[in-house]
C-alpha cells in the first residue's frame, strides 16, 4: 500500500513537472515579437487556397496575403498574427477560419570582435552568449571573456549592454567580445 502510494505521488509529481515546463515552453513562444528577416508559414485549414509558406517579413516588417492585403507584423506574436487573420477573414471570405501561424526561420544574430569567426549566424531558441560563442568558432587567444557586450534588437539608441556568457540572446542582437589586456 505505502508503495503504491509513493509511486502514485512520484508520477503526479513528474506530470506535473512536464506540464509545468511544456507550459514554460509554450509562454516562451508566445511572447517572440516577429521582425524583420523572420520566415513564417501561414495555414487556413480547409483553405488551401490561403496557405502561404516561407513568407520572409519586409525590411518594414510587414507581409502580403490574399484577401487582406499588406499586414502589419512586426512586433506582433503568433497569437496576435492569427488573431489579426482570423479577424481579417472573418465575415469578409470565411465563415469561421481556422488561422496556424509558424516561424520557419528566425531572424540571424550577430557576433564580432575576440571570436574565430564573426559574421551573422542562423537563431536558435535556448541560445546564450556561451553558445553563440561556440557557434561561431570559440574565443580567440585575445578574448576576453568578462567584456562582452550585446545591442539588442529593436534598441534604438544601439547602446551596449554588458553581460556575461549566460545571458540570453535574442535575434537580431549583435554580441561584441572585447579584447583582454593582460
Amino acid at each position: 500500500m505505502l508503495f503504491a502510494c509513493r509511486f502514485i505521488l512520484s508520477v503526479s509529481l513528474c506530470l506535473a513537472y512536464a506540464l509545468s515546463w511544456a507550459q514554460q515552453e509554450a509562454d516562451a513562444v508566445s511572447k517572440y515579437a516577429l521582425g524583420t528577416g523572420d520566415v513564417i508559414s501561414i495555414t487556413v485549414f480547409g483553405e488551401d487556397d490561403l496557405k502561404r509558406e516561407k513568407i520572409r517579413l519586409t525590411d518594414a516588417g510587414t507581409i502580403s496575403y490574399p484577401v487582406l492585403g499588406e499586414l502589419p507584423v512586426r512586433g506582433k506574436t503568433i497569437g496576435e498574427l492569427e488573431k489579426l487573420i482570423t479577424d481579417g477573414l472573418r465575415g469578409r471570405y470565411l465563415v469561421n477560419p481556422r488561422v496556424s501561424v509558424t516561424i520557419d526561420e528566425y531572424r540571424p544574430f550577430f557576433i564580432n570582435g575576440q571570436i574565430k569567426s564573426g559574421g551573422s549566424f542562423p537563431y536558435q531558441p535556448g541560445l546564450t552568449v556561451r553558445k553563440a560563442v561556440t557557434i561561431a568558432g570559440g574565443f580567440t587567444e585575445r578574448a576576453s571573456q568578462s567584456k562582452i557586450s550585446v545591442v539588442r534588437d529593436g534598441d534604438t539608441t544601439h547602446t551596449p549592454v554588458k553581460v556575461d556568457l549566460d545571458a540570453p540572446i535574442h535575434p537580431g542582437d549583435i554580441i561584441t567580445v572585447d579584447e583582454s589586456f593582460f
